[in-house]
């Protein structure tokens, strides 16, 4: 059985090192307030220009007809990512599906689609028929992909980009956060330098964002400089930790429309799928996101301040500009990962018992280990720490309901690096 007599109660010199980095990221957290406010009015002004009422929190059965909320809350997210379209369902299940049906919804028989900015998240290249084993690639339908290697920065390679784009380029794809690379995540104003050349090249190719983790961390998004369409998970930003499943998607009208029809088919597209009394959920998650992402920011800003002054390499640094509300942290092993990890484990609300333990997992082409004992299975808006077993053998902290859930996970997760050490 767990000792929890003395849970939290932290020796003397964490305690000042939490004082010391409180006070060292005081002038980052304050700005992380300055964009929640922003974002807040922005998605409080959606919901009152479409008219949000507790009648379109009813669910609907069956066929999903006239599903008035359904119907709304598509709406207020294209007016929140300045979009002509959206389409929010329960039913996508993951921040990896929904940008699959993207990619099927718009890719053709004899169409390329370049990847900009380096390798893809690992759950992406089956997608695309880049990693072997899996059945049902894009490859499988005669449509090629590329990946361009970022430069010796790890920053896109713009000239690259534009030089590979060429009349069989269909689509552009970008990915915002470093996933589990260890390299900087992309700002809002790169993606638009990338999107501006590429359109210059080519006028009709579709940009498509990978913005899952990003929603909600800059004033603006990628949909605000040109980008085409973004898909991401509503168990990460804009489920604000209060959607149960789903995801989204947002952008050009014609792109957002043959997505849909790749989620249903068509002659349905967006115009069917019962909503099962989900809407409020929804709803009421979208409207918390800025709020819940500027916890999780001011977390990852404080953690990697505390890290860093423990004598951790961390990624990126308290005072390097945020894009999205990962924080890496490379630990040098498995066992050290495995540690860590066991240290957040033990200081989560839900299955704070447990211990975690790298297996296999669909899409992945390494063991992953994970923490996260959340309310909502797998969410990564609340405190989690995950990454797969390879080299730099890093892990990837995020998200966080609370700032002092954040502080207290990663003192404990310290704690237990030490206490491991010691033993």
């Amino acid at each position: 059985m767990q000792n929890t007599q003395n849970l939290f109660e932290f020796p003397d010199y964490l305690l000042k090192e939490e004082k010391r980095a409180l006070d060292m990221t005081r002038e980052q957290r304050e700005e992380v307030k300055d964009i929640s406010s922003h974002n807040q009015k922005k998605v409080l002004k959606a919901f009152v220009e479409e008219k949000v009422s507790d009648y379109h929190f009813h669910g609907t059965t069956g066929y999903g007809f006239s599903d008035a909320g359904r119907e709304t809350l598509d709406r207020v997210f294209a007016r929140i990512f300045n979009t002509e379209s959206a389409i929010v369902r329960h039913s996508i299940v993951s921040g990896t599906h929904a940008l699959a049906v993207v990619l099927h919804g718009n890719l053709r028989p004899g169409d390329e689609i370049i990847m900009a900015t380096g390798d893809p998240y690992d759950t992406i290249k089956p997608i695309l028929g880049l990693q072997p084993g899996w059945k049902g690639g894009l490859d499988e339908w005669g449509i090629d992909a590329r990946i361009i290697p970022l430069d010796k920065n790890d920053m896109p390679d713009i000239p690259a980009i534009i030089d590979a784009i060429s009349e069989k380029t269909k689509m552009l794809f970008l990915q915002r956060s470093c996933g589990y690379t260890w390299r900087p995540s992309f700002s809002v104003k790169i993606l638009g330098d990338i999107i501006s050349a590429a359109k210059s090249k080519k006028k009709d190719i579709i940009v498509m964002i990978d913005n899952c983790y990003g929603e909600m961390v800059e004033k603006i998004e990628p949909t605000d400089l040109g980008a085409d369409v973004m898909g991401g998970s509503l168990i990460k930003n804009m489920g604000g930790a209060i959607a149960p499943t789903g995801g989204c998607i947002v952008g050009r009208r014609d792109v957002v429309e043959r997505a849909s029809t790749s989620l249903t088919c068509a002659g349905i597209g967006g115009d069917e799928g019962a909503t099962l009394g989900h809407n409020r959920l929804l709803f009421q998650g979208a409207f918390f996101a800025p709020h819940i992402v500027a916890e999780s920011l001011e977390g990852a800003i404080w953690a990697s301040c505390f890290l860093e002054n423990m004598g951790f390499d961390v990624k990126p640094r308290f005072d390097d500009p945020r894009t999205d509300i990962i924080q890496g942290i490379r630990l040098g092993s498995r066992e050290k990962q495995e540690v860590f990890c066991l240290g957040i484990q033990n200081a989560c609300p839900v299955d704070s018992m447990a211990v975690p333990i790298a297996a296999d997992l669909p899409g992945y082409r390494d063991p992953i280990i994970m923490a996260g004992g959340t309310f909502i299975q797998g969410a990564s808006i609340e405190l989690s720490c995950d990454g797969p077993i390879r080299e730099p053998h890093a892990v990837y902290l995020q998200g966080g309901i609370c700032f002092e859930h954040v502080r207290l996970g990663v003192m404990n997760a310290v704690a237990e690096m030490v206490n491991s050490a010691t033993d």
